[in-house]
């Protein structure tokens, strides 16, 4: 798997259109944060450009970090999750993605929570699971969700 991390700032779109032209894959990050989220996914937000990017430029398969967590209300939240999965999906459908075979996975960054191995602080996650062609996959950390690609 070739990474190519493509920058989110409006400033950088050129950038990142011509990495995400080459990629089989792509990984959105999403801001848990409150407000953060509602900036991303409103209709001019940055989260609905990306995904119509990806998806317009051939990308097929996704996964989504939702990052952040520890700053959710409650920290590590799993209404806020569960809120943005579900907003995060309705949009990614309209768009052509099959929300069953995108890995949600809740994670922070900054602490490594769910990046590599699974986290304690999130107990109530029980991973994720897709459906593609090639069958099922499943796992509870991003990596996991990379290996499946």
């Amino acid at each position: 798997v070739t990474i190519i991390d493509a920058p989110g700032h409006r400033d950088f779109i050129k950038n990142m259109i011509t990495g995400t032209s080459q990629a089989d894959c792509a990984v959105l990050i999403v801001a848990a944060g409150t407000g953060e989220f509602e900036a991303g996914i409103s209709k001019n937000g940055q989260t609905r450009e990306h995904a119509l990017l990806a998806f317009t430029l051939g990308v097929k398969q996704l996964i989504v970090g939702v990052n952040k967590m520890d700053s959710t209300e409650p920290p590590y939240s799993e209404n806020r999750f569960e809120e943005i999965k579900k907003e995060v999906s309705s949009y990614i459908k309209k768009i052509g993605y099959n929300p069953t075979a995108v890995a949600f996975v809740p994670i922070s960054g900054w602490h490594g929570d769910n990046m590599l191995e699974p986290s304690t602080k999130m107990p109530w996650f029980k991973g994720w699971m897709v459906e593609r062609k090639e069958g099922k996959a499943e796992g509870k950390c991003l990596i996991e969700a990379l290996d499946a690609i």
